[in-house]
């Protein structure tokens, strides 16, 4: 059975303008977190892990972006919109000591929402899924500006926090997230 995203209401005063954004601005998101959080998210869908055989972007990366487009605008994707949702990027943490990498265990989708195809410095929303079950909440305790109970996650949802609400300030995510994306006329841009 699939867990729900759950984003918390910001807990800023005032909330920070981008949590949640407003529905017609230009956009461009990164979620991202552990795969074995993803999975709970997602189960039974597959990840092609071949490097020699690369897939983009990934079925379940195509599904991530989705489903977190529907938690933060609170509706579906809209096809019949230009630009409403277009998967720009795609990060795959592999598993380090393994020869060949064959497995990852980390994950991030990126995809804009209505950002203009000639616009290459967007605001950046920034979304880390944080996974509780392997630790019992101490991440999350320690890098979270608000106290998280565990036991209010697992096996319900999974959780996953903008920057705003991170003790780490995100100061270089807009420039990273921005430099890692390609322009709209290369091939490794799908668009839905």
């Amino acid at each position: 059975m699939a867990l729900e995203l759950y984003i918390p209401p910001c807990v800023k005063t005032p909330a920070h303008p981008l949590h949640p954004p407003p529905s017609e601005q230009p956009l461009r998101i990164q979620i991202e977190g552990p795969l074995v959080s993803i999975q709970k998210l997602l189960p039974g869908l597959s990840w092609h892990t071949d490097v020699t055989s690369s897939v983009f972007p990934q079925p379940a990366g195509l599904e991530l972006a989705k489903v977190a487009y529907r938690k933060i605008y609170e509706r579906e994707v809209r096809p019949e919109t230009a630009g409403d949702m277009v998967v720009r990027d795609e990060y795959l943490g592999w598993v380090m000591g393994e020869t060949p990498l064959r497995r990852i265990d980390y994950y991030g989708v990126t995809f804009d929402h209505l950002v203009p195809a000639d616009c290459s410095d967007p605001e950046v929303l920034q979304i880390n899924i944080i996974e509780m079950d392997d630790d019992e909440g101490a991440y999350a305790n320690e890098y979270l500006s608000f106290v998280v109970d565990p036991a209010e996650y697992t096996g319900r949802k999974v959780l996953a926090v903008p920057r705003c609400c991170q003790k780490r300030k995100g100061t270089q995510d807009r420039l990273r997230v921005n430099s890692s994306t390609s322009p709209l006329d290369n091939l490794s841009v799908y668009i839905l």
